[in-house]
């Protein structure tokens, strides 16, 4: 399936149905009264976060999405039935923003998360409800309401714990495939992934994560050079970037250290351009194909001491899996730390209840002891 990140749609609510100006009229029964119905409602349009859809490409072709008007109402009494209602199915981690301001009205950011995107009119009022000691036969009633109309924006983020970063053919789709159930595409020429991958790593029977691999940035990303800046968004809900720097450089007329130090400056640049919250975020440095390197130890030194680099730094080779298992060992650490430093801020927010709170005490005065 083809993978869409964004698309507009429009949504409309169902129209309300007309209420019913009616009379009584049986044989033997004069003066019957009025009797028209309520219309009923239009049909709204619901959104819910499915967590077994990871593309938006069905709403890149069907744009339009209105609900059902509701029936009229109609005389002995009868309300109209109001109109069905519509329930679009996102992927988990759509965005949803008001097309015509920019707003942003929902997040979709967890499974089975449920909003209203536009209400279907109410129904209009049968002349029944404007009976009166003084208006014994009246004849006025209501027309049902438009239902709301919207233009929307629809953007995808998805949801990973970590995501990769790097040049393009820097081994971020081999690692993704080595460390991941994730089978991306993997080939010897640049821009090989054109979509973000997700995989998910087993550190234990018992601990997983998640890994966002996203098509290679060049310079000039931020500006739209490239494929990577269309997916720079996705990084924006992970916790920990990965920043993964091929080190395997053969020209002996290219000093290696220098090479790589040019490369990680040009994705940092990035970064900074494209967001300050990115840029803020996390980040450890991956340096791969490792093995390549003559000397590996002196090699990470220097390159460490060249950069000014004070954040992890990992050597690993994902071709052969070398160095990348004690990676996916300390991301899981680091993630574990974080979730329960953040579980721990929630508890101290919490309310606390002294014994004698009312809040704490039950309402002895509804119990009935003799059950």
């Amino acid at each position: 399936m083809k993978f869409v990140d964004e698309a507009t749609i429009e949504v409309q609510g169902g129209k309300g149905g007309n209420g019913s100006a009616s009379f009584r009229r049986e044989k033997f029964i004069p003066k019957g009264g009025p009797d028209g119905g309520d219309g009923g409602r239009g049909g709204s349009i619901f959104a819910v976060a499915d967590r077994n859809i990871n593309t938006l490409v069905d709403y890149r072709y069907a744009r339009l999405h209105k609900g059902k008007n509701g029936e009229h109402g109609r005389g002995s009494d009868q309300y109209g039935a109001a109109g069905a209602d519509i329930t679009l199915r996102f992927p988990v981690g759509t965005t949803i923003y008001d097309a015509d301001t920019g707003e942003l009205l929902f997040d979709l950011d967890h499974h089975g998360q449920t909003v209203t995107l536009a209400k279907g009119g109410q129904g209009g009022l049968g002349n029944l409800h404007f009976k009166s000691s003084t208006n014994r036969a009246p004849r006025q009633f209501t027309y049902g309401e438009e239902g709301e109309q919207r233009r929307l924006r629809l953007e995808l983020k998805v949801l990973a714990d970590v995501g990769l970063l790097g040049l393009p053919n820097a081994g971020k789709s081999t690692f993704i495939s080595q460390v991941s159930n994730a089978r991306p595409r993997i080939a010897d020429y640049p821009f090989t992934t054109l979509h973000p991958n997700l995989g998910v790593v087993r550190s234990s029977a018992a601990h997983s994560f998640v890994v966002a691999d996203l098509p290679g940035l060049i310079s000039g990303a931020s500006e739209g050079a490239g494929l990577g800046h269309l997916f720079l968004r996705h990084l924006s809900r992970t916790r920990l970037l990965l920043h993964i720097v091929d080190v395997s450089h053969l020209d002996p007329e290219i000093d290696p250290i220098e090479k790589a130090c040019a490369d990680i400056a040009a994705i940092i640049e990035e970064l900074r351009l494209y967001s300050p919250d990115l840029y803020q975020k996390p980040r450890w440095l991956v340096l791969n194909k490792l093995d390549m390197v003559e000397d590996p130890d002196a090699f990470k030194k220097a390159l460490v001491a060249r950069l000014g680099w004070t954040g992890p730094v990992f050597g690993i080779s994902a071709l052969t899996g070398q160095g990348t298992q004690p990676l996916v060992l300390q991301i899981q650490s680091w993630l574990d730390q974080q979730k329960a430093q953040e579980q721990q801020a929630i508890d101290e927010a919490a309310p606390d209840f002294e014994p004698d709170d009312p809040r704490f005490k039950p309402n002895r005065q509804n119990i009935d002891l003799d059950q």
